[in-house]
Formats: structure tokens, sequence, C-alpha cells
């Protein structure tokens, strides 16, 4: 994206407050049309009370505000035909089919054809005969996705999508995401899960206690991100060798077992751990709080590691 890119989202010094609680302290986000952006934090640091104020579902105290060309608060109505919306909380419950849901949602955003309904809920393996009060989380998800794409919007506000969803899903899901980037259409996209967000998003912001405290490119953040890593050997091997090796710390060797962190790219230990024969290996993601801590602890990130509670 260059800056001669049109933004889908401008936010400058947005703030919202429930009395003396401050849910938003001052947001700043810029958008630009056709990327996928991710939003990132923990529970409770602000995604949910962002994404209403984006859609004027709760009127901002401060800030300006711009989103598809329009401010929120005197055009919702008009933005909101370019939307798809994805709730973090699904409120639906009816002995209907899911099916008469959707035609009666498409209906309201002027017709939305009865194939692309189908294509969307085969894809997601949504059966949508079935009464929407009888269906899992899971599936419930899957009714919210199926309605926030199935217009084909110029912008889809998604709280975190993949709520309920397996991990198959979860994939086909980041492959729609791909597909609506794509097309030239922008996604804008919560969640506390860092790797899902990678693995789709232009960009992201990392928001912490109401603030934003960092917005950058994915590839960016990717390197800045460490991993847990255990590796499983035929044989016992040398702590200090492994200790040594780049981007590799905290190093703790187990009999034939070895742990470790890994800061960014893992070519060193792999390299290394190739000298061996390997049994077994794992890699886990890091949490959002280890990624704050390790690169973003202090100043507007906080000190205290709590983070504020989303309001409802």
């Amino acid at each position: 994206m260059n800056a001669e890119t049109p933004r889908a989202i401008t936010a400058a010094g947005l703030t919202k407050s429930y009395g003396r609680h401050h849910a938003l302290s001052g947001v700043d986000l810029q958008v630009q049309q056709g990327e996928v952006f991710g939003f990132l934090g923990p529970n409770g640091a602000g995604k949910t009370t962002t994404i209403r104020v984006l859609l004027d579902l709760i009127r901002r105290d401060g800030g300006e505000l711009n989103v598809l060309g329009h401010d929120p608060r005197t055009d919702g109505v008009r933005i909101r035909r370019d939307v798809g919306y994805l709730p973090g909380e699904l409120p639906i419950s009816s002995r209907r089919p899911a099916r008469e849901l959707l035609t009666y949602l498409g209906d309201l955003r002027g017709g939305v054809p009865r194939s692309r309904v189908d294509e969307l809920a085969e894809r997601l393996s949504l059966d949508v005969s079935r009464p929407i009060r009888g269906l899992s989380k899971g599936n419930k998800q899957k009714v919210g996705l199926v309605q926030a794409f199935m217009h084909q919007p110029r912008l889809l506000i998604l709280d975190e999508p993949t709520s309920g969803l397996d991990p198959l899903l979860q994939q086909e899901f980041l492959t729609m995401v791909r597909e609506v980037r794509a097309d030239g259409r922008t996604v804008f996209m919560s969640s506390h899960v860092l790797s899902e967000v990678q693995d789709v998003a232009d960009r992201a912001a990392i928001i912490r206690d109401g603030r934003i405290v960092a917005t950058e490119d994915m590839d960016a953040l990717r390197e800045r991100a460490s991993r847990r890593v255990t590796l499983r050997f035929a044989d016992p091997v040398s702590r200090e060798r492994f200790a040594a090796a780049e981007r590799v710390r905290d190093v703790v060797v187990d009999g034939d077992t070895l742990h470790c962190m890994v800061d960014g790219s893992p070519d060193a230990l792999v390299k290394l751990a190739a000298e061996h024969t390997v049994l077994a290996l794992t890699s886990e993601e890091p949490d959002l709080e280890e990624l704050f801590f390790t690169h973003y602890n202090g100043g507007d990130a906080g000190t205290d590691g709590k983070a504020g509670r989303d309001a409802s």
C-alpha cells in the first residue's frame, strides 16, 4: 500500500468511557482500501469497543472518525450498506431454519442470490435447513460469517471471526479473506490469536488498555515474535552449543530433550538440530501478552500486565 491508496478507515484520537473506566484512550487507526488489517490484543484490550464505535453501535466520546468516506455518527445507515459485520457475540435464536434468516438479511441488503448463500454454506459445512436454535456455537458462527460475506461488501469488519470453528474451517475462512483482498475490498479483523492474523493480514495494530501500542506490517511483527521450541533427539545434546546459536535463548536440556525460546527466524536452531537425529519437534506461537512484554512493555503498553475489560 502506498500513500496514495484511499483509506477505508481513518480514526484519530477516539475516546470512550463508561463512568470512570476509560475503554478507549485516544485510538488512532489508518486502514487502506484493499488491505487485510489485523486488530490484535488480549481479551479486554478495547477491540470490541473500537469496532462498535466504528459502526456507531455505541457513540464515541471524542475524536474524529471516517469510514468509507463518511462519519458513522451522521451517515451510519449509508456506511452499513457497504459493510459486512460479524460481532463477537452473535445474538441469534429462532425455531426457523438458518436459510430463512439469511434470506431475510439478504432481502434487507437489496437481495442476495440463493446460489451465493449456498456456495458459502457449502464452503463452511453449514446445513442451512436446520433451525437456528438447535445449532452449536460453531455453526451459529458459520451463519454469522455467511451473512457478513454474502453481499460482497466493500468493507468487512469481523470481531473474533474464527471463534468456535474447527481448524479446517479456520483455514477455509482465511481463504475467503484472501479472496476479498484479491477483489480489492477491505477486511478489518480483530483477534487475540496472533498466528491467524499473521497468515492473512498485510498490517496489524496492537491495542492494549484502550491504546494502540504498535502498528506494523506483518513481516516486521513476525520478525519480532518469539516462540517456544521443544526438540527431542535420539541422544543427549550439548546445551552450550545450542545456547550459542543465533536468536536462541533460555535453553534447557533434560537428557535427550531441549527446550528453548527463539526470537524471529529459527534458521540457526534448525541447522544445528539437523546435525542430530530429531525424533520430535514442537513450536508454540507466543500469546500476545508475551509479545507485549518482550517488545512493547513500558510507555503506552503499561507496566502492570493487566488489561482492562471491554465494555459490553
